[in-house]
């Protein structure tokens, strides 16, 4: 399973007005694929994910996760939700300047309320498995842009999401980088069974991911699945 959104509806006041930022819109992101949303800015890509999050309810339609109808969950529990099944990835790594990479994926746990020695374990594997093995006690200004980006990847994935939600990963990599973070995540979506959702600006990427939706005035236009990994 995965992520779905069904007949979706958000709208924002705008005077006397509202604007649907989105307009009926079905998308489903299926566990163990990239899926990536593009669209010009303002499009409605942001708000997407914003639903799909968890992070703001729609005015209408349904949101499921793994199955579970999420329509009327109140806020501890959508809350609990974004701690235990979701992972997020910001379009800047907002990394905390003093902690380590290591230290950075412990603060996950601490949120829910975990202090055990196999969390440490399960961090510094994750980072090593990023390619990180040898940066593990080092702090964000030590690490490249790309570094900081994996360190970002890794704490997503800390908590064993079944939906990983990634915003514009690559804005601030050059090409290379850009390639080798969306190669990344497709790896990661493939290996470990975890749906990922992109957004992007970044068309040159487009050719790594499963399947590509685009976004136009709050609606879902298109979607073609892409069998790159075929």
């Amino acid at each position: 399973m995965g992520i779905t959104l069904r007949d979706v509806v958000l709208t924002y006041p705008d005077g006397d007005d509202r604007i649907r930022a989105l307009d009926d819109v079905d998308f489903t992101a299926e566990r163990g694929r990239l899926s990536a949303v593009t669209g010009p800015s303002g499009s409605g890509k942001s708000s997407l994910l914003a639903v799909a999050g968890l992070l703001t309810v729609p005015d209408s339609g349904r949101v499921e996760l793994d199955g579970d109808d999420l329509t009327g969950a109140s806020r501890a529990e959508r809350t609990a939700l974004r701690r235990e099944r979701l992972g997020f990835v910001f379009q800047q790594s907002n990394l905390l300047p003093s902690l380590t990479a290591t230290e950075q994926l412990l603060a996950i746990t601490h949120l829910r309320g975990r202090r055990i020695r196999a969390d440490r374990d399960r961090a510094r594997g994750l980072l090593t498995e990023l390619g990180l093995g040898t940066h593990l006690d080092r702090r964000p200004h030590q690490l490249s842009g790309g570094q900081r980006q994996r360190v970002a990847i890794a704490r997503g994935l800390m908590n064993e999401p079944s939906v990983l939600l990634v915003d514009e990963p690559t804005s601030a990599l050059d090409e290379d980088r850009s390639r080798q973070v969306v190669a990344l995540l497709a790896d990661l979506a493939h290996d470990r069974n975890v749906a990922v959702v992109m957004v992007t600006h970044d068309l040159g990427t487009l050719d790594l991911v499963d399947e590509v939706h685009e976004m136009h005035s709050g609606r879902l236009t298109s979607g073609s699945r892409v069998n790159v990994s075929e």
